[in-house]
Formats: structure tokens, C-alpha cells, sequence
């Protein structure tokens, strides 16, 4: 993900630009819309993104109502491997902490050392996947244990295995919180690179030497433990910018007024049976774009003997996701054999109908579900207000105590006394996630790396918090001492 530049090395603009400016949204996609911005630069809806391939840098602007920003596999040549720092017989082999080059202030490097020496159990001067989760474990204020043990495993597997020299990962340090020093991942300043021996040089993957090779195979995503600003979603809506937007906005708009004068959703008041039918029968269908997009992903890259950049897993993961919805209401109501019928039509129809048009257009089928998912929130945040101000006595005012099933306190993690009510917001705050998700990759490259774990972005997330914790612990011994 993009950082913003123009960082000084000043402390207190440091701290101010590296603490004071993030911003998250209430969607549950705030995690990778976080971002460090200066005051200079805080432009969100106009992402530039850089990030350079094995022959060429990449620079692409991409629109969208949320600063979500896909970023290109990086695909170095076979000959090709991750940076080291060559040794120089006029400058040093790797970054001292004496140096004036570091952003970092002098102290705050020497404490990050200091930590850094204290879990290198073998004594190597290197930091491997085990001593990081000892060092994130003395942290424990910034790091839960389970952010704690996916760090440290991403850590191993980004980056083959191998440990990273301190020196070095002190310079990714530096790196990270400030981005400014290594260009936003293109040619490092050049008095730095000289100090470092990487003159003339680029970061092929990642200051730490990292790549994107794990998020092919690993990919997390718990949908329960929303917190209370993220089950509050906001309305959005991505305006159409190109004939096939519009074109999908307005598949969307026939196909919801059909639907809803079918099922006679907006004549007379909601009622728990139209709320059950409405749920299973388009959760039903809802299910079968993220598995047909992740087929055809997996297809492709079997033949073209390439990467896909973990969208598959991300889409597959979309389709379990609306398969959870179904299961779920399936709990509290049973649907008849007409019903069921209605549902094999369905989806053979829509199913075979996605399947040729994701063959022939990724973008309009990506554009066409971001939309279906606004009119999914829209839906959904409907019936939430129909719960809430339910009369007493009626039988929508009972989801308010009523206990949710128990797969759904199982999935979304609503706790002993989780109610119908819960189990409606986190359904909304999963279509809101889907909605921004097929926005953002709507007419991105097919070997976009997934947005949701981009391994680099995970590596950047925790040096940065790293980084805050030692300024802040910094700052208070220096207030104490």
C-alpha cells in the first residue's frame, strides 16, 4: 500500500506524522485502509499506486470511494533474487547506528537494537522467524497473541525461511516509518544507498527482502469479533465512471425492482417470514460469484503456470462467507419443496450466466457484485431499523432477546447471549466488506495481489506499530529520567 512522502527528520514531526494521521473507516475493510499520511499529502480518494515489477514500474491511478489500494505481484526474474547489502570498499556493508541517515532519532535506534539483541537467542546477530515472535511477545500492549503467532509465520514463510542480519532489519525499520527514505519502493535516496552499498539499486520486494509468494497459501479473515464502530457500516456508493459501470449499475437496478415486485418486499410491512425468504433465497445465489471468480482464477493460473496473487483464496473465502449467511437463517426457518425448486432455477441460470460473463469481463462481474452488495447493506440496514423500532409483542420486536442460532455465535463470535439483531449486523458488515472488496478489484490486473493480505502491507502494519511503541516507550523514559 502506498505511504505517503515529504517526512522530515525532526522528532516531534515524526511522531506527528507517523501517529497522528491514520484514519480508519467503519467498514470492516479499515484494517488495509489504514494508512500514514503527511499533512502535505492526505489526498483518499485518488490512490497512485507504485510498486515496481521485474521490468518496469508500475504507476496507475485507481478511483473508488474507500482508500483501497491493490497493489502488482512483484514478479522478479528467475535469476533475479531479494536485496542484499553488498559490501563497498568505501562504505559500510549495512546501516550504522551512528549515521545521520536514519530518520529514527539516534536514542530510538539504539533501544530498537538493544531489543533486537535481546531475543537473538543464538547469538548470530540475525533475527529469525521465533526470535520475532519473542520480540513482538515483549510488546504484548501492541500485539495480541494472535496477531502475535500469524506475524511470526508470515514472517517465515515471505521470507523463505531465512532470518533477516539486525542491521538490516532495523534499515526495514527506518523504511517503513519512513517511506520517504526508500521512495515508496523505488530507487532509495541515493546518500542512503550509497551508505548501504545498494547504490544504483531497488527494493525488488520489500526492505526485509520479503516477497508476495505467501499470500498465495495463507490467508486469514475472521469474521466474528466485528467491534461496535465496525458493525456501524457506512452507505456508500461507488458512482459509475465507464459505460460498463453503468451498464452493471443498471443490471442491478432491473434486477432488484424485478425481484422486489416479484416477492411483494415493499408492499405492506416487513414481517419475519419476508425477511426469512428474502434472506435465503438470495443467499442462495449470492454465493456463486465468489466461487465462480475463484475457479476461473484457479484455472487460469494452473494454465498459465503463474501466480494469482491470493484473490482466489480471498474470493473463496467471499463464497463460504454467503454460504454461512444461508446456513444460518436455514435455522430458523425451513423452506418448502417450491421454494427449494425455485432455488435450483436460480441458481443454474444465474450461476451459468455469471460463469460466461466473468470469462468475458472480470470488471463488469466485479462492478455488478459491489453494486448488488450496496442494495445488500441497503436491505439489510432496512430490516435492522424494522427490529429495533419493532412494536413489543410483535414477532420482529422478539430478534431483539430472541438467542441466535448457535452456528452463528459459533462464526461470529456474538458471545452466550447473542441475539437474531447481532446475527443482522454482522451479516451487513460482511456485504458491506464484499462491497468494497469488488469495488476496489473491479479492472485491476489479474495478478493483483489481494488486498486483504498482501503480505508486504502485514510486514509494513507491524514495523510501524513496532516502530510507535519504542518512540512512545522512548519518550517516557526520557520524561522519567
Amino acid at each position: 500500500m502506498i505511504l505517503s512522502t515529504a517526512f522530515r527528520q525532526s522528532k516531534s514531526f515524526a511522531k506527528r506524522s507517523f501517529i497522528g494521521s491514520s484514519s480508519y473507516s467503519a467498514s470492516p475493510l479499515a484494517y488495509f485502509q489504514f494508512d500514514v499520511s503527511s499533512p502535505q499529502d492526505d489526498n483518499s480518494s485518488k490512490a497512485l499506486l507504485r510498486y515496481p515489477t521485474s521490468h518496469c514500474q508500475t504507476t496507475r491511478s485507481y478511483h473508488a470511494s474507500t482508500t483501497i489500494r491493490p497493489t502488482n505481484i512483484l514478479h522478479a526474474p528467475p535469476s533475479s533474487s531479494a536485496p542484499t547489502f553488498v559490501a563497498s570498499s568505501t562504505t559500510p556493508a549495512s546501516y550504522n547506528a551512528t549515521l545521520q541517515t536514519f530518520n529514527l532519532p539516534s536514542n530510538v535506534i539504539d533501544q530498537i537494537k538493544s531489543d533486537l539483541k535481546a531475543v537473538d537467542a543464538d547469538g548470530n546477530g540475525k533475527i529469525d522467524s521465533e526470535e520475532l515472535k519473542e520480540l513482538l511477545k515483549k510488546h504484548n500492549s501492541t500485539f495480541t497473541d494472535d496477531e502475535v503467532v500469524e506475524l511470526s509465520e508470515l514472517f517465515y514463510a515471505s521470507s523463505g525461511a531465512s532470518s533477516i542480519p539486525i542491521d538490516r532489519f532495523i534499515a526495514a525499520l527506518d523504511a517503513a516509518a519512513f517511506p520517504s527514505s526508500t521512495n515508496n519502493g523505488d530507487v532509495m535516496d541515493s546518500n542512503i544507498a550509497h551508505e548501504m552499498g545498494l547504490q544504483g539499486m531497488k527494493f525488488k520486494t520489500h526492505p526485509l527482502g520479503i516477497g508476495t509468494c505467501a499470500s498465495e497459501y495463507m490467508f486469514t479473515k475472521t469474521h466474528g469479533k466485528y467491534t461496535k464502530e465496525e458493525l456501524d457500516i457506512k452507505m456508500t456508493h461507488v458512482e459509475p465512471e465507464s459505460a460498463l459501470d453503468r451498464l452493471a449499475l443498471f443490471a442491478v437496478k432491473v434486477t432488484r425492482f424485478g425481484f422486489d415486485q416479484a416477492t411483494g418486499w415493499n408492499r405492506g410491512s416487513i414481517t419475519t417470514d419476508k425477511v426469512l425468504n428474502r434472506a435465503i433465497f438470495l443467499e442462495t445465489v449470492a454465493a456463486i460469484p465468489g466461487m465462480v471468480a475463484a475457479i476461473i482464477r484457479h484455472f487460469r493460473s494452473l494454465r498459465n503456470m503463474a501466480r494469482d496473487g491470493g484473490m482466489l483464496n480471498m474470493f473463496l473465502e467471499e463464497a463460504n462467507n454467503e454460504r454461512m449467511h444461508l446456513l444460518t437463517f436455514i435455522r430458523m426457518k425451513d423452506p418448502g419443496y417450491l421454494f427449494r425448486g425455485a432455488v435450483v432455477g436460480s441458481q443454474f441460470a444465474f450461476g451459468s450466466a455469471f460463469l460466461v460473463l466473468y470469462m468475458i469481463s472480470p470488471a463488469f462481474c466485479h462492478r455488478f457484485v459491489g453494486y448488488i452488495e450496496e442494495e445488500a447493506c441497503a436491505t439489510y440496514t432496512k430490516i435492522i431499523k424494522a427490529i429495533e423500532e419493532a412494536p413489543e409483542g410483535s414477532d420482529l420486536a422478539k430478534w431483539r432477546t430472541e438467542e441466535a442460532p448457535k452456528i452463528a455465535k459459533g462464526y461470529w463470535h456474538l458471545g452466550e447471549e447473542g441475539t437474531v439483531l447481532d446475527v443482522m449486523r454482522a451479516v451487513r458488515a460482511d456485504e458491506a466488506e464484499h462491497r468494497d472488496v469488488n469495488h476496489a478489484v473491479s479492472g485491476v490486473a489479474h495478478d493483483t495481489v489481494n488486498p486483504l493480505y498482501d503480505p508486504r502491507e502485514k510486514m509494513d502494519s507491524m514495523m510501524k506499530r513496532y516502530v510507535k511503541d519504542m518512540m512512545e516507550r522512548s519518550e517516557t523514559k526520557t520524561a522519567t529520567s
